[in-house]
C-alpha cells in the first residue's frame, strides 16, 4: 500500500516538472523578441566596458574619463563608442514597435516592415565602420573589439529571423482561427475614422 502512494507521488511530482519545463521553455519561445532587444541592449554595452576597461589600469573614475573621452574625440574611423548606441537605439525602436503591435500587426503589420529597416541599416553602419577599422592597419584591435563587431552584426540579423518567424507564427495563428488579415486591416482603419 505505501509503495503505491510513493509511485503516485513520483508520478505527479514527474508531472509537475514536466508542465514546468514545457511552461518555461514556452515562456521563452513567445518572448524572444523581448529577450533579443534585451541582449542587444547589454552585450554591446558591456563588450564596449570591457573593451574600454582592459585598455585602463585606474579605478572606475578613469573608465568614466575615457568614456567621455571618446565621445569629445569621436571619429567614426577609430571610435567605437556609436556601436552600442546604435544597438540601443535598434533594440529601443523595436521593443516599442513591438509593444504597440497586436496580433494582425504582428503579421502584415509594420513590425517586420521596421525591423527589417532598423537592421540592415545598422548592419550597413557596423559593416562600413568595420571596414575602417580593420582595414586601416589600425594597431590595438583585439579579441574584444571584434567581438563587438560580430555581436552587433549577429543581433542585427537575429532581430530581422525573428520578426520573421514571429510574422509568421502571427499570421498561422491568425488562419488557424479563420481571421481574414484585410479585414481586420480594414475594420482597423474604420474605427479611426
Amino acid at each position: 500500500m505505501m509503495g503505491v502512494f510513493k509511485d503516485k507521488r513520483a508520478l505527479r511530482g514527474f508531472r509537475t516538472l514536466f508542465f514546468l519545463i514545457t511552461m518555461i521553455i514556452s515562456f521563452l519561445f513567445f518572448s524572444v523578441p523581448i529577450l533579443l532587444a534585451v541582449s542587444d541592449l547589454l552585450l554591446p554595452t558591456a563588450l564596449l566596458s570591457a573593451s574600454l576597461s582592459s585598455s585602463l589600469d585606474g579605478p572606475a573614475f578613469s573608465f568614466l574619463q575615457t568614456l567621455s573621452s571618446h565621445f569629445t574625440n569621436y571619429d567614426y574611423r577609430y571610435s567605437l563608442i556609436d556601436i552600442p548606441i546604435i544597438s540601443i537605439i535598434r533594440s529601443a525602436i523595436i521593443l516599442c514597435v513591438y509593444g504597440f503591435c497586436d496580433g494582425p500587426g504582428l503579421s502584415t503589420g509594420p513590425y517586420l516592415g521596421i525591423t527589417t529597416v532598423c537592421s540592415v541599416a545598422s548592419l550597413l553602419f557596423v559593416s562600413i565602420k568595420a571596414s575602417y577599422v580593420f582595414g586601416g592597419g589600425s594597431v590595438g584591435v583585439g579579441a574584444t573589439e571584434v567581438a563587438l563587431f560580430v555581436c552587433s552584426l549577429a543581433l542585427a540579423i537575429g532581430h530581422i529571423v525573428v520578426a520573421y518567424r514571429t510574422s509568421c507564427r502571427e499570421r498561422r495563428k491568425l488562419l488557424v482561427y479563420k481571421i481574414d488579415i484585410e479585414a481586420v486591416s480594414q475594420n482597423i482603419i474604420y474605427l479611426f475614422y
